[in-house]
């Protein structure tokens, strides 16, 4: 996601960077679990579900929770978990990892490589693969657990640990919402997560104060038209030049209507209409998706493309019974947005632990992250910070550099990190920012 002009400098930083600029116990800890945190990220890898589908896997987190000795709830949210454990005065801190899998046959070529099969919303067999890396959260999740867990002598307050469902689908959250996370248990001060990331190697850190991730809109456009022979073309109202008309008027909403400061995107994923060479449809159908950040750049696109749709319809001599239909999907992702302050101290301390060349600045990024809703429930009251774990092996890092091969993303189905050095890095860096949170002296 991130920009190819920042890899330089990136490269240049991983070069550098000794993997731990502050060796000490917590660092030594991490290194020690990690052999049995590889094992579980293996059973993780290799056995992924999809969303709200995620029952074995919550089972599995949930187990080894109990055995830590947090207060365990299962099923919030349909598939989610939800680990308490108290440990007197103090602030309540929330601690976040996603557990779903995507519908992508893996190719990576792993030795616990998925070969799990299932049947998505859209009806066809595909393979099931970590693709967006929540195996990796979900064993740092756990890592981080294990290690506040045998450290209660060094924090005070209430933890608040969730497996969630269905971050792919942008759902899951908001789903833990509505079943009470937030009323059920204890309402978060702060939440923390990170994201395994595919732009920067193993073991650095990257960070966006402000807004970190974008809305995302689904919108469907039903384009009418006038259907008949493919011959006769005046007697009909071909759907096909309309709607290719709106497709290119949409694109002036962003390059003529937002401010070039403000980052918008709208990207018609699909365009169909028609079966027959010599036929003119009398319908076509448009997919689009569509990036802000802020609420009200939001509403000045979804607000333009209703606009340009039914204004283009018009100017094609539609009659009023022939407007276009346009149809926004219910449920959107909000946009994500790191509490500025708080992301910068978080991240001195990272800083001072890791060293200044492994952690980094970066853009934000037109993605979307349904993390965004657990600071939307509760904008007074809460603190929220969601950061970027690299994951990139580092020979290959240095190989894409070098232009020799092209790196795979996110959701790609070669998407094969270098799963110890991220899990150890999110696991050190979780349990050292929840600590210096909860340090006895900061929760009074």
């Amino acid at each position: 996601m991130l920009k190819k002009f920042l890899l330089p400098a990136i490269a240049a930083a991983a070069l550098t960077a000794p993997m731990s600029a502050q060796a000490d116990e917590l660092s030594d800890a991490v290194a020690a679990d990690m052999p049995q945190l590889m094992d579980l990220y293996r059973d993780l890898h290799a056995n992924p579900e999809l969303s709200f589908e995620e029952v074995k896997t919550s089972a599995k987190l949930a187990e080894r929770m109990r055995a830590l000795g947090f207060e365990v709830t299962e099923g919030v949210g349909k598939t989610g978990v939800v680990a308490v454990m108290r440990n007197g005065a103090g602030p309540t801190i929330m601690l976040r990892a996603d557990m779903d899998g995507l519908p992508v046959t893996e190719q990576t070529g792993l030795p616990y490589a998925s070969k799990a099969v299932a049947v998505p919303a859209s009806g066809v067999e595909t393979g099931v693969m970590h693709a967006c890396g929540h195996d990796t959260h979900m064993a740092a999740w756990i890592g981080t657990a294990q290690l506040l867990a045998e450290r209660k002598g060094e924090w005070s307050g209430t933890l608040v640990m969730i497996g969630q469902p269905a971050e792919e689908i942008g759902l899951g959250a908001k789903a833990m919402l509505d079943d009470g996370l937030y009323t059920r248990f204890p309402k978060p001060e702060v939440v923390l997560a990170f994201h395994d990331a595919a732009q920067f190697p193993a073991g650095m850190i990257g960070y966006s104060p402000g807004f970190a991730l974008a809305n995302v809109d689904s919108v469907d456009v039903s384009v009418k038209g006038v259907g008949g022979h493919g011959a006769y073309p005046h007697t009909t109202k071909d759907p096909i030049v309309l709607a290719s008309a709106i497709v290119m008027k949409l694109q002036t909403l962003v390059s003529r209507e937002s401010s070039p400061l403000d980052p918008a995107v709208i990207t018609v994923g699909s365009f169909h209409s028609g079966f027959k060479h010599n036929i003119i449809s009398d319908e076509a159908k448009l997919q689009l998706t569509v990036r802000s950040y802020s609420d009200e750049s939001r509403k000045l696109l979804l607000d333009g493309i209703r606009r340009v749709a039914m204004g283009e319809a018009m100017a094609a001599g539609m009659p009023e019974d022939r407007m276009p239909v346009v149809t926004l999907e219910k449920d959107y992702t909000p946009s994500t947005y790191n509490s500025p302050d708080f992301t910068e101290e978080v991240m001195a301390g990272f800083r001072e632990r890791f060293g200044e060349a492994r952690v980094m600045k970066v853009p934000s990024v037109m993605g979307g992250e349904d993390f965004s809703q657990y600071l939307r429930a509760s904008p007074d009251d809460t603190k929220s910070l969601i950061f970027w774990v690299g994951g990139v092996p580092q020979a290959e890092f240095e190989r894409a550099q070098a232009g020799e091969i092209a790196l795979p993303s996110l959701h790609s189905p070669y998407w094969a990190p270098d799963a110890e050095k991220l899990i150890a890095t999110a696991t050190e860096a979780m349990t050292a920012a929840t600590l210096g949170l909860m340090a006895p002296s900061a929760g009074q």
